[in-house]
């Protein structure tokens, strides 16, 4: 795994230790350093080293996640009118379809809507009558244009207020069959009856059977869980790596999904990336709220990767280090880590083929390397 070593307990012991810029030929980075040290000191310091083997299958990236509801799947169905819970119809968990009945409400302020839904009926009737009526008295010429204009208005306004309360009769839980019925028997019904606006599964119960709830009150959360996605904490130094992910593997579930989003801002509690994964579970087992780990495909994206022993990767100043052999001690070079598992790690850097890495000892080198970036 890659680590934070720390290093400042060894300053007694580095005093016969140098590190320098690279010499020439060498061609390194801008933070590329070579850290001298001879035979005796390497083996004196434990320093071991393993060859790099160039790689260009998929590496993975394990990290948790948590299972969520995709927002635009989520509803949250309220109380359309105040008034008494007389029933609530679906229990948590239950699946139900776009149009069930989720619970019933008594509701006083429905019956004030109706009852202000059919005076405005019976004002727009008169209005169109008088209108019909004062349209033939102008054909024949026994009233003046402008009583007709006035009467024409009031029609107008009469037709609107009736349009507005049969709106104010749809936003309360009415149905247009609803208020056709209504319009034609003029009888006024007490109870309303709350349907499920979309499919899916019921997540929470808001209300009690026998509450009294405000307008607006939520009673229950639907949310559809195909497809779901899970969010992933992807740690700061292995973002790189959410480019070239190929797929996204859930082992403890068996499905394999895509990432779909990568976050902009890094947690500052943990330092890590939100990246999110999308899924379709069927009837796999997955829960909003669930915790589980991720397996990330990650292609080499057409640059030279390599695979080193995972010791070999260390971090020093927010990046990844692996040091190479040389003549003169150990070449320290900066290094992407694309994915990692517990035995071995896949970088992309400047390697080649032959090049042996440290894997023990890299306290020392890691100590050398610090002093060398501060001076």
């Amino acid at each position: 795994m890659q680590r934070m070593l720390s290093f400042c307990f060894l300053a007694c012991a580095l005093s016969g230790f140098q590190a320098w810029a690279a010499p020439q030929g060498k061609q390194p980075g801008a933070h590329d350093t070579i850290v001298l040290l001879s035979e005796e000191q390497i083996r004196a310091a434990g320093v071991e080293t393993q060859p790099v083997e160039p790689e260009t299958g998929v590496g993975e990236l394990v990290v948790p996640g948590v299972v969520a509801v995709p927002p635009q799947q989520l509803r949250i169905v309220a109380a359309p009118a105040a008034g008494l819970v007389e029933t609530l119809l679906v229990s948590p968990d239950e699946d139900v379809k776009a149009g069930d009945p989720i619970a019933t409400l008594k509701s006083s302020e429905l019956v004030e809507a109706q009852r202000a839904f059919l005076h405005a009926l019976s004002e727009a009737n008169l209005a169109a009558e008088k209108l019909r009526r004062d349209e033939q008295l102008f054909r024949e010429h026994i009233i003046a244009e402008r009583r007709l204009i006035v009467t024409r208005a009031e029609a107008t306004q009469a037709r609107s207020a009736l349009e507005e309360r049969g709106q104010i009769l749809t936003l309360a839980g009415m149905t247009e069959a609803d208020v056709a019925s209504l319009r034609k028997d003029r009888k006024l019904a007490s109870a309303l009856l709350v349907r499920a606006p979309i499919g899916g599964t019921i997540l929470q119960r808001h209300g009690t059977t026998g509450e009294r709830v405000a307008a607006s009150a939520p009673l229950v959360t639907i949310a559809g869980l195909d497809p779901i996605w899970v969010n992933l904490q992807v740690p700061l130094s292995r973002a790189v790596a959410l480019e070239s992910v190929e797929r996204v593997h859930l082992p403890s579930a068996g499905l394999d999904g895509r990432l779909i989003r990568v976050g902009r801002t890094v947690d500052s509690a943990t330092q890590s990336v939100t990246a999110v994964a999308e899924f379709r579970p069927g009837r796999s087992p997955l829960r909003p709220g669930q915790a589980v780990q991720a397996i990330l495909r990650i292609t080499g994206g057409g640059a030279s990767q390599w695979r080193v022993p995972a010791d070999a990767v260390v971090s020093h100043l927010n990046r990844s280090w692996v040091f190479v052999r040389v003549p003169e001690g150990f070449h320290a070079i900066p290094v992407t880590l694309v994915s990692e598992t517990p035995q071995f790690a896949s970088v992309q850097g400047a390697l080649a083929v032959g090049e042996r890495v440290a894997t023990r000892g890299l306290l020392t080198l890691l100590a050398e390397l610090a002093e060398a970036e501060s001076k």
